[in-house]
């Protein structure tokens, strides 16, 4: 039996703090975590949850992926802005155009996000967290399509993305160029197993599909740490 998509993972200075903040931009509710962490469960049924974990390392470069905030009218989306902003978060620039018509925002640890305006075709329907936009080869979102059992959903000019079966957010890949690695991402993805899931085998189902096993100094834990063809760190929880 294969993994599951369990949370996506930020790593913080202040794990309580940031969960305070996405839980009132998300509409979210604290939730118990199986694993220790701070956690906020799913905005609805469709959805996956988010994991804050304690970090020292700080934030030097633009993460390597970010929301995509839907909006239903143009009220809706300065609503968004505006709890954002009440929330502690802020404005900021990464060389958006004003007739873009997206709002780039960062949570109070510096982790971007956007608020896009009404009428975007490609998320419509996505729910309020429309994607998980990310920096990205095709061979990735090749390699989350089959890890995941998520169809593609979008396959061009190098760009893919991938969509849960029920629908829900989708999780994007921009394709080339890709932004050099340095260091280790601040968010990852967490997949787990069901209770009677065999860890040693999805490990090497993983494997087989392009991951590798790193070391980012975990120790002596449970779960294992691996990385997605284009390096990406992400962590293979065992059965709970």
């Amino acid at each position: 039996m294969t993994s599951h998509l369990h949370a996506l993972c930020f790593d913080a200075h202040d794990p309580a703090g940031l969960a305070r903040f996405w839980a009132g931009v998300l509409g979210c509710a604290t939730t118990d975590d199986p694993y220790g962490a701070v956690a906020l469960a799913p905005a609805d049924e469709k959805g996956f949850r988010l994991r804050f974990l304690p970090s020292r390392e700080e934030k030097t470069v633009p993460n390597q992926m970010h929301f995509d905030l839907t909006s239903r009218s143009p009220e809706d989306q300065r609503q968004v802005v505006a709890r954002a902003l009440d929330l502690g978060g802020r404005h900021i620039d990464i060389g958006q155009l004003p007739e873009e018509g997206h709002v780039v925002l960062a949570d109070p640890e510096g982790n971007e996000f956007c608020v896009i305006p009404p009428g975007n075709a490609f998320l419509a329907g996505c729910g309020f967290v429309g994607a998980l936009a990310s920096d990205g080869s095709q061979e990735v979102g090749y390699f989350w399509s089959r890890a995941l059992g998520w169809p593609l959903v979008w396959d061009q000019d190098e760009e893919t993305a991938i969509q849960a079966p029920h629908g829900g957010t989708k999780i994007t890949w921009g394709g080339p160029p890709l932004a050099p690695k340095t260091g280790k991402y601040r968010l990852h993805f967490d997949l787990a197993l069901p209770a009677d899931g065999d860890h040693g085998a999805e490990v090497d189902r993983l494997v087989s599909l392009g991951a590798t096993r790193i070391d980012i100094g975990q120790g002596d834990v449970d779960w294992v740490v691996l990385a997605d063809p284009d390096g990406h760190e992400f962590c293979l929880l065992p059965p709970r």
